[in-house]
């Protein structure tokens, strides 16, 4: 893949850095889209893409989301994300993870990687005996360095934030749809179920649904269905892309708020759902938790309660991009744009 390729690219947005690494046990690209508020961090994803333009899909639109997910968390670090193509279950090697590691060294620290889907805080250590630039990986740090509850919790704030804007009520008794129990929805079902929430679930793990439902009263119907569940809040917790010209139009939840990132295929798809009188809570402004957990991990701050209280601003700013929203008639996900482009890149603002 070349230069010309890279940056004729749909989804390449000004990024600052966009490497591919293909040698050896590896292959995998790193994109940094913009360090104007501090480094890049963002995790590190392994997933068995079917081509490589798809795998530079994900990490251009995964790394412009994170630029937009730290601005908006206010926390000082920019937007970054790494991919390696492979099967997790079948492909992760030390050899793997350590040429990783390499690759990441050679940027210098532009690019500072932690656990992501496909990817965990075992895996962020062995890449670590390589680089430096590796976050969340500390046994002394909450959850072992596992940010998936906390990122938990910011989606929990944030369906929290949307059922009260929109239904004008507490979460007892709301119907919550979650598609993906791993790791951070997993953790969301049991805030919900804590909360009164009627949760139902989907996966395509089968590993990942009997841990939920042993742990939980939920009901769990068919990854093809959750989607058109009868739910007053439809939560995104899997891969992206799931609010998508074929799904919208079955989507009987008037809520959207879950913890996937880029769960609309396509920016147009933000106006559809302002037209369909669907709540859409941005992706990547409740999903935050994790990010401010890593953040905090970087700076050494232990104060959990400190942790979470800024966690809870997320449920604050959903709340301030609904109110924008309304009064504007525009999109929710581009009132966050704008939002969070006013932060990180103000000329942005001026053009």
């Amino acid at each position: 893949m070349n230069r010309f390729e890279i940056e004729s690219h749909r989804e390449f947005d000004h990024h600052e850095v966009v490497e591919v690494r293909n040698s050896g046990d590896l292959h995998a690209i790193i994109a940094v889209h913009n360090t104007n508020l501090g480094p890049a961090v963002g995790g590190c994803r392994m997933y068995p893409y079917s081509s490589e333009a798809d795998a530079l899909t994900d990490v251009l639109r995964l790394s412009r989301g994170m630029t937009y997910k730290s601005a908006l968390a206010g926390i000082p670090l920019g937007g970054g994300k790494a991919v390696i193509i492979g099967d997790p279950r079948a492909d992760k090697s030390e050899a793997l993870l350590h040429a990783m590691g390499d690759f990441i060294e050679t940027l210098g620290g532009r690019y500072i990687t932690a656990e992501d889907s496909g990817t965990g805080v075992n895996d962020i250590k062995v890449i670590g005996e390589r680089t430096a630039f590796v976050s969340g990986i500390a046994d002394n740090e909450r959850f072992g360095g596992d940010p998936s509850p906390i990122t938990a919790l910011g989606v929990f704030e944030g369906i929290a934030a949307s059922v009260l804007y929109r239904c004008k009520s507490d979460l007892a008794g709301i119907r919550v749809g979650v598609q993906g129990v791993g790791n951070v929805g997993y953790h969301l079902v049991g805030l919900l179920r804590a909360a009164g929430a009627i949760v139902t679930v989907a996966d395509v793990n089968q590993g990942n649904l009997d841990r939920v439902t042993a742990d939980h009263a939920v009901d769990v119907v068919s990854p093809d269905a959750i989607l058109s569940a009868e739910v007053d809040v439809l939560a995104p917790c899997a891969m992206g892309g799931a609010i998508n010209p074929e799904t919208i139009r079955s989507i009987r939840a008037g809520i959207i708020a879950g913890a996937a990132n880029n769960q609309l295929s396509a920016r147009e798809i933000g106006a559809d759902l302002l037209d369909m009188g669907i709540l859409y809570a941005p992706d990547y402004v409740i999903n935050a938790g994790g990010i401010i957990d890593v953040y905090y991990q970087r700076i050494g701050e232990r104060d959990e309660a400190l942790v979470k209280r800024h966690v809870a601003e997320i449920g604050t700013t959903l709340d301030r991009i609904f109110r924008i929203s309304d009064m504007e008639r525009r999109p929710t996900s581009d009132v966050a744009d704008q939002m969070a482009e006013a932060i990180f890149s103000p000329e942005l603002q001026a053009a």
